[in-house]
């Protein structure tokens, strides 16, 4: 592992500051909102981009979604297996690579990176452990934790070597500290989900937040008494949004365990479902906001929050959005947590599972309307062919289809539309602060799913041992040649305009080849994988799982502008940077959800205008 030469950058007079030349944070910034000053690459001449580097993983899974980072000219991602590289930026060349000894599992979506002074780290989870590299070397830093890296799987009140926890996306850094949550089961047993921050230095805990509430802590009373000492989950999986400024962090929770059956967890289950600020400093709650109660729907947040300006009564007010599964954004003065938008606590109807006790109400903004259709009706059935529609209204008719917060029962399917991954999905949104447009892809899948009787033998007590009823699994509901059941569009991308709550355009995102070919276009397809938007003009996205194309559009309009298609589905959200006076897009190309048994793998792709452009 050879030292790392940073790039020299070329400071002239009205040049970009550094950190807006790079993309130093996953998400673009500790912001999240994935926005770019930079504008090298435009409408004007997008059509000219062309591959400038790649760099093969050599150990592609199909599991893969990392947005890497580049700070001073490297660019800091992770493989498919979990080693981390840095990689000059404007070449693609191999700086270093670190291997832990240890082979990754699942998701692994990004590394943090920290300086002071001389000093630089990247921090970069594989399996339950954090490990602290030296930016220059990626040799582990020796006096960070036990020689180099910490183990998420302690501290948390419970036998460590019985828990399974990792970072699936990356934390933030404020100041000193390095704060993260984790990835947790969603059965029993399961570690709690608490919210942690680290001495960068050291390693050592400062402070931690209790998702669960512990015994006199504020949310107590939402679970059973010792629900503490037993219940999981409600953890930090899709990643956290910073406020450098006012010392806040925003902390989307997820559900807690067990995900679909909630007899072991009576109550709303306070934190899980939350959006949480956090004083970044000390993990104290300043205000928080529930937009599920009692989740047995898996209806968790599925990627971090958007910190964004917005324009009330001609002042700006610094604003949170938040967007979901189930297709809503959520906005919230970021200081006190009002609602921008009022929100309506809507009835739903009780659940019939016996020990099953579903929350009377739940939370939905009145505005913006949502990104995706809420209620899977007859009229909305594929009509792809009429023997597929004549087959779709035969299965619906078996259903349940009554559209949000409706419980899972036992004797047939409960249709839930939009699906388990989304709405919104893990790659989450963009937006420009210069507009105030939110930028969000979509998947418009419907599933059905359904809760069974757990043998007798299953069953030792509703806190220690496996309750009545179980989860039976899930289903993507698709017609026999493995199309979805439902009439298009199954992917789309939305531009909203925060500012008024409402929506500038959409448009279907992705398309099947053979579709395509034979006359259907436009169907729009399953997206996995976030946008970003640029000054100029422009929003790039990949995420589009079955053509595997990489696009650009007019952010204006949504208008295509530039398409190239990639060896693997582009499972990952891109970044743009600059370096040495040129600018880069780049996508990590991994084919991360395994779709129809396309190729996967992990290779990072640059494009750039050509030199005579530039």
């Amino acid at each position: 592992m050879g030292p790392l030469r940073f790039l020299p950058l070329l400071f002239l007079a009205g040049s970009l500051a550094a950190s807006q030349r790079d993309w130093p944070g996953y998400g673009g910034g500790p912001e999240g909102i994935r926005y770019s000053p930079l504008s090298q690459i435009r409408i004007s001449n997008v059509r000219r981009l062309h591959l400038a580097w790649s760099y093969d993983t050599a150990d592609g899974t199909n599991a893969s979604q990392t947005q890497p980072i580049v700070v001073h000219g490297v660019l800091f991602g992770v493989t498919p297996k979990h080693k981390v590289i840095a990689l000059n930026a404007d070449t693609g060349k191999q700086l270093w690579r670190f291997d832990s000894g240890m082979e990754g599992r699942g998701p692994n979506r990004g590394v943090v990176y920290w300086s002071s002074g001389s000093e630089e780290r990247v921090f970069a989870s594989v399996r339950s452990y954090v490990y602290a590299l030296d930016a220059r070397t990626g040799e582990p830093i020796s006096t960070f934790g036990d020689h180099g890296r910490i183990d998420l799987r302690q501290g948390l009140g419970r036998d460590p070597e019985a828990q399974s926890i990792v970072l699936t996306t990356p934390g933030v850094v404020y100041q000193d500290l390095l704060i993260v949550g984790g990835r947790t089961p969603e059965v029993l047993p399961a570690p709690p989900g608490d919210i942690r921050a680290y001495d960068v230095r050291t390693g050592a805990l400062r402070w931690a937040f209790h998702t669960i509430p512990h015994p006199g802590e504020y949310g107590y009373a939402t679970w059973p008494a010792d629900a503490w000492t037993y219940s999981g989950s409600a953890n930090n999986w899709a990643g956290m949004a910073l406020d450098e400024k006012r010392g806040i962090v925003y902390v989307p929770i997820g559900s807690a365990a067990t995900d679909f059956y909630g007899a072991n967890r009576i109550g709303d289950n306070l934190f899980a479902n939350t959006l949480l600020a956090l004083d970044a400093r000390s993990g104290r709650r300043i205000w928080h906001f529930q937009a599920v109660k009692h989740d047995i729907w898996d209806r968790d947040f599925p990627s971090p929050p958007a910190l964004v300006t917005l324009k009330r009564n001609g002042k700006p007010v610094d604003s949170v959005a938040q967007v979901t599964k189930h297709g809503w954004v959520y906005i919230f003065d970021r200081s006190n947590g009002t609602p921008l938008f009022p929100v309506e606590y809507r009835r739903y109807p009780p659940s019939l599972v016996p020990g099953e006790s579903a929350a009377e109400t739940q939370p939905l903004p009145v505005k913006p309307e949502p990104f995706a259709r809420q209620l899977l009706t007859k009229d909305l059935l594929s009509n792809r062919t009429p023997a597929i529609h004549e087959w779709a209204l035969g299965q619906f008719q078996m259903l349940r289809s009554e559209g949000q917060f409706v419980p899972l029962g036992l004797e047939r399917d409960t249709v839930v539309f939009p699906g388990f991954d989304g709405g919104a999905e893990w790659g989450g949104t963009a937006f420009d602060p210069g507009t105030g447009l939110l930028y969000v892809n979509a998947n418009e899948m419907a599933w059905t799913a359904r809760l069974a009787e757990n043998p007798e033998s299953a069953r030792t007590g509703v806190s220690s041992g496996q309750p009545k009823y179980r989860f039976a699994g899930f289903h993507k509901w698709l017609d026999p040649d493995g199309y979805p059941a439902v009439a298009p569009p199954w992917g789309t991308l939305s531009a909203i305009d925060l500012n008024t709550g409402n929506y500038a355009w959409r448009i279907p995102l992705g398309e099947y080849p053979e579709l395509a070919a034979a006359g259907t276009k436009g169907t729009g397809t399953e997206n996995y994988g976030g946008p970003i938007v640029t000054a100029g003009g422009l929003l790039f996205i990949a995420a589009t799982d079955f053509d595997r194309k990489f696009r650009a559009f007019d952010k204006r309009n949504g208008r295509l502008l530039w398409e190239t298609t990639l060896p693997m589905a582009g499972n990952a959200t891109p970044i743009t940077y600059e370096v040495d006076g040129k600018q880069y897009v780049v996508i990590y190309a991994t084919g991360g959800k395994g779709k129809r048994d396309d190729p996967s793998g992990g290779i990072y792709l640059a494009f750039s205008l050509p030199n005579e452009v530039n």
